[in-house]
């Protein structure tokens, strides 16, 4: 019965079989293209373009166009799609993420869509994790589009206006996904329609989908600008919590990897800081600045977290780890981090746009992505994204041998296994990958290794530069290659000559990722198109996430049996029981990416009401409506205010209403209190907003319609932009805070949703009234000239493309005595200080 469900239920066989039927169709079509010139092939994309245009879809030229652009990879880069890559490319173009194992030819997979899908003339992206994926795979798939008379556009960080302009305008543009949000956040801050660089969204194809749609889905990009905010509070918070003792004065959960004062440890904050009640909501920040120097000093590991480079401090990515430049921690934890490792602490940014990769990618008309492991991850694809993961068979048989994972007593165990089985695997010379979860343990086995005198390449942050190289090189025979878990993802190790008679690649996992998806992209390195290939976990129950999540009764249980580090278990039940781990870790990391995006989606709905009226004001020709309405709405609010029908009529502030009237939008005189009695509120609106009119009119005659065109413009413009931005910024303020609120017993998010709401509503009053004020009193000159709130600049995730000066560590001044006071500002003796 369950068999039969299943085979009911099955989406991935019911669309392989569709697909399959496609691919014959493909298949069968094959020898007439084949006889096709090379100038027929071409005309091709010319009669599809007009094919769409009369009416035809893409569905009902998908074998026709699948069929040529797999004869013209044939003749231009010498490459002949196999029937598993066409089934790839019909589960891309409907809109779902094609599971791919390594060395399967995803990069040629993605041609048939992406070509089939730029037919439109709408646009398609190919977006990819770095930059040197994006240009390489432009380059090399770019012949292939070229000779079928498509555009391709490289759309890098450091081009101009003009040359994105120009790679977005192309039928197919490459680049990274942090490239593609940037643009998108820069083309609404834009003064000038024309100045934008994107076209409406409409299809993307993503490769190494989920390192991007969910490994970075809590990575929002930020376009941010200079906050003034005093470094001060900083090193007073850092100064305190040094003295600190753990268990007295705070706890720390490893497994959830947080840190609580105790009741000690509040009230020597309250003597320390001079306070009475830390808790009070005079006392927010500095409470906020004590937890941000606990988390840095408690939970954030230097060469682990982050690193120290050049007085900086460099964040490394846990998922690759690869330092991620210009990257900087959110909440005041990176300036926390800054006054532990006793360098100068930046200002904080002020945060002028930001969107999630969530929200940016739900923007397109249709979604598509490619990966070597996805399906462990299907149901956040489908809930959040609403694309399928279609399992693709791959070409010929996978003859891998994946072995149970060994278990070790202690780390010191694991790692003298581990290289004593890389030793004997160089020694016959059959090549080693080695993964590992952090830098330091990289490190730990390169010393091992040169100890024992085996030579090796170190693949980790610090020396990414070579990567593609030492990754190449991983499958030539005797090659040993210690490597961070994803590094040089998307780049093939192919086997050097020899190598296939000593049973192929050998890869060597020190330690189990929190994700399965992570070691099984390592495993899947090894064994690519029926390669033969060897896998192997060394785990100990030292390792973090058997700390965090392994069972004590396996500890108990090796103990009981006496078992030292020279006997490993190795049993299928303590994989599942790893399994059974990291199941619940990527549980707990999809909840929370949920709650993220739930989050965010009261700033999208915001977001996309200023976006579009931003947007109709730099494409109206006359904005004279908006202004009016805004004058209106402005004066209805004041009568509301000073003359409510709620209350009785001796009550109402008719001189309140007549001063704000004559500060904000009327000459002196316009309007006294003796034209407003005996009149009702509506008359007196009406009253109110025809003298209003009437002046407005008198301006634009004194100058042209045009110029008043413009000034209406800047006005508006200018008006937005400073209170969207003051209202971001606050709204990120109000997210860092708004937990709090569950000690209340009351629900974060809805909190958060009313109030962002609330905040909301007055900002667009606060829009309103700025733009009534400039409309009516600001004196046209030589003042039409759009300005830029603030310069921004982006903070890039991974690439880390903006330059951060360089800071510069605290240094001792010669003339402080040690029991003079701290010049940190902390009250203290500089002996029990800085000193």
């Amino acid at each position: 019965m369950i068999g039969f469900l299943n085979k009911v239920f099955d989406a991935n066989k019911r669309e392989l079989k569709k697909a399959e039927k496609l691919a014959d169709q493909i298949d069968a079509l094959g020898p007439k293209i084949e006889a096709l010139s090379d100038e027929e092939i071409k005309a091709k994309t010319v009669e599809f373009k007009e094919r769409y245009q009369s009416g035809e879809t893409l569905e009902d030229l998908l074998v026709e166009a699948f069929a040529v652009v797999r004869e013209g990879a044939r003749r231009v880069l010498n490459q002949h799609p196999y029937r598993v890559q066409l089934m790839g490319g019909i589960s891309l173009h409907e809109g779902n993420i094609s599971e791919m194992k390594t060395g399967e030819g995803k990069t040629l997979t993605a041609t048939m869509p992406v070509y089939l899908n730029a037919i439109s003339g709408k646009g398609v992206h190919v977006v990819t994790v770095n930059e040197y994926l994006a240009s390489r795979d432009a380059e090399e798939m770019g012949r292939l589009y070229e000779f079928l008379g498509l555009t391709v556009g490289l759309n890098l960080n450091s081009l101009s206006k003009e040359e994105k302009s120009e790679a977005y305008l192309a039928d197919i543009t490459y680049g990274t996904n942090n490239e593609f949000g940037f643009d998108y956040l820069r083309d609404n801050m834009v003064l000038y329609n024309e100045h934008k660089v994107q076209r409406p969204l409409n299809f993307a194809v993503i490769d190494e989908v989920d390192s991007i749609l969910i490994d970075e889905a809590r990575t929002p990009l930020i376009i941010s600008g200079q906050a003034q905010r005093s470094a001060q509070l900083y090193m007073q918070a850092n100064a305190f919590v040094r003295m600190l003792n753990k268990e007295s004065d705070y706890t720390y959960d490893e497994k959830t990897k947080s840190v609580l004062l105790t009741e000690d440890g509040i009230s020597k904050a309250e003597k320390g800081f001079n306070i009475e009640n830390l808790f009070d909501l005079n006392h927010v920040k500095l409470l906020h600045h004590i937890n941000q120097a606990l988390k840095a000093h408690v939970t954030m590991h230097k060469d682990v977290d982050y690193v120290v480079q050049d007085g900086e401090v460099v964040i490394v990515d846990s998922f690759t780890g690869r330092l991620m430049k210009g990257r900087r921690y959110s909440e005041g934890l990176h300036q926390a981090i800054e006054a532990k490792e006793g360098l100068e602490v930046q200002n904080e940014s002020m945060t002028m746009a930001t969107i999630t990769f969530q929200n940016y990618f739900r923007m397109y008309e249709k979604l598509s992505g490619m990966t070597g492991t996805a399906k462990t991850e299907e149901e956040e694809f489908r809930n959040i994204y609403n694309m399928n993961v279609i399992v693709i068979p791959t070409n010929k048989p996978v003859v891998r041998d994946d072995r149970s994972d060994l278990i070790y007593a202690s780390m010191e165990g694991k790692f003298r296994a581990v290289v004593e089985d890389i030793a004997e695997r160089h020694k016959k010379g059959q090549p080693v990958l080695v993964g590992t979860v952090a830098i330091e343990t990289s490190e730990v086995i390169s010393k091992l290794l040169l100890k024992r005198g085996v030579r090796h390449n170190v693949l980790n942050a610090k020396n990414h530069g070579r990567e593609a190289d030492i990754i190449l090189d991983a499958g030539q025979k005797g090659a040993v290659t210690i490597a961070t878990n994803m590094a040089g993802r998307g780049t093939d190790i192919k086997l050097g000559e020899g190598v296939l008679d000593l049973g192929g690649l050998a890869v060597i996992g020190t330690e189990r990722h929190e994700s399965r998806r992570i070691d099984n992209q390592l495993r899947g390195r090894s064994g690519r198109q029926g390669d033969p290939g060897v896998t192997q976990f060394y785990l100990s129950m030292e390792d973090e996430l058997m700390r965090r999540f392994g069972s004590d009764n396996m500890k108990s249980m090796m103990e009981r049996l006496g078992m030292d580090d020279s006997q490993p278990i190795q049993s299928k039940m303590v994989s599942r029981a790893v399994e059974s781990a990291q199941k619940r870790v990527e549980g707990n990391n999809f909840d929370s990416r949920k709650q993220l995006l739930q989050y965010d989606d009261v700033l999208r709905q915001q977001r996309e009401i200023i976006y579009a009226q931003r947007n109709e004001v730099l494409s109206s020709e006359n904005l004279r409506g908006i202004v009016e309405n805004m004058l209106r709405s402005v004066i209805e609010r004041q009568v509301e205010a000073h003359a409510s029908l709620a209350e009785e009529e001796e009550k109402w502030n008719l001189q309140g209403l007549v001063d704000f009237v004559q500060a904000n939008l009327l000459s002196e005189g316009d309007v006294e209190v003796a034209d407003l009695k005996d009149k009702s509120p509506d008359e007196m609106t009406e009253f109110i907003f025809q003298k209003v009119l009437s002046l407005y009119s008198e301006k634009e005659e004194e100058m042209t319609s045009e110029r008043m065109r413009e000034f209406e413009r800047v006005v508006l413009l200018r008006a937005v932009d400073t209170k969207w931005t003051d209202h971001i910024d606050a709204m990120d303020h109000l997210r860092q805070g708004i937990h709090l609120r569950a000690y209340g017993q009351n629900d974060p998010l809805r909190e958060y949703q009313n109030e962002g709401y609330i905040m909301f509503e007055s900002m667009v009053t606060a829009i309103e009234e700025d733009s009534a004020r400039l409309a009516m009193k600001a004196q046209i000159r030589n003042n039409l000239e759009r300005q830029e709130v603030a310069k921004g600049q982006a903070v890039n995730p991974k690439e880390g493309d903006q330059k951060v000066k360089k800071r510069k560590p605290v240094r001792k001044e010669e003339n402080i005595g040690r029991n003079d006071l701290c010049p940190c500002g902390s009250g203290k003796k500089y002996k029990n200080c800085h000193g």
